[in-house]
């Protein structure tokens, strides 16, 4: 099955502007939808799901500043530019107030351009796929939620620190497996240095402490290599 190009509302009423810019969008894989006015690229919005909107401001029927108040009316969180000949220092806050992610004065480096796209669109899926990813977790008798930092367990629930809630959670990622030393390290800590490693075995410890209620958990030290949170089923 053919992949889904990511799709790009274009608002821009410079005919030649936009005509180069979305082909050169497509010749890059994109799916680029070109509108000439600010009341057609609403509807349009409306109308399709789009990853990343590129507005011009200046347009008839509807500006741009406007047009990207309505789009944050419908998608608060999509992705979105000003492309624009307005380079006042009040334009371009008020762009940024709107929640514009970039603010691109014309004339611009299309390549540029391309790798900004890029770079947002790459950032919003690995947040999905981080909001995507399993937070509630059956370890024998504790229930543990890592969106909600916490752990019940016979009625009680604890509220684990940001840094036990992120081990835990990678202990149980690897459930049964061995949770190497230098990536939780490197994950939680920023580096797998020597200090770093005498915190985390204190939060190894803190962890055992809290789970010490069921004799079927245990976190076991693999010498030099990480960890294994083993659950006997």
């Amino acid at each position: 099955m053919e992949e889904r190009k990511p799709k790009i509302l274009l608002a821009e009423d410079d005919t030649n502007l936009g005509m180069v810019l979305k082909n050169y969008l497509e010749l890059n894989d994109y799916d680029v939808e070109l509108c000439r006015d600010g009341i057609l690229a609403l509807a349009a919005f409306r109308r399709e799901k789009f990853d990343i909107c590129l507005l011009d401001i200046m347009m008839p029927n509807m500006d741009g500043f406007k047009l990207a108040e309505e789009i944050r009316d419908v998608d608060p969180d999509i992705p979105l530019f000003f492309l624009s000949a307005k380079t006042m220092k009040e334009d371009i806050i008020q762009g940024y107030k709107l929640g514009a992610d970039d603010y691109i004065s014309k004339p611009f480096d299309s390549e540029l351009l391309l790798l900004k796209i890029k770079a947002i669109l790459k950032r919003n899926q690995e947040l999905n796929s981080k909001e995507e990813e399993q937070h509630e977790f059956q370890i024998g008798s504790y229930a543990f939620n890592s969106r909600l930092r916490t752990l019940a367990h016979n009625g009680e629930t604890h509220t684990l620190s940001p840094k036990e809630n992120e081990l835990l959670h990678m202990l149980c990622e690897h459930k049964n497996d061995l949770l190497p030393r230098e990536l939780a390290l490197k994950k939680i800590w920023g580096s797998d240095t020597y200090f770093n490693g005498r915190s985390m075995d204190v939060y190894i410890a803190k962890l055992r402490k809290y789970l010490k209620e069921d004799s079927n958990i245990e976190i076991v030290n693999i010498h030099g290599n990480g960890f294994r949170l083993v659950v006997k089923e």
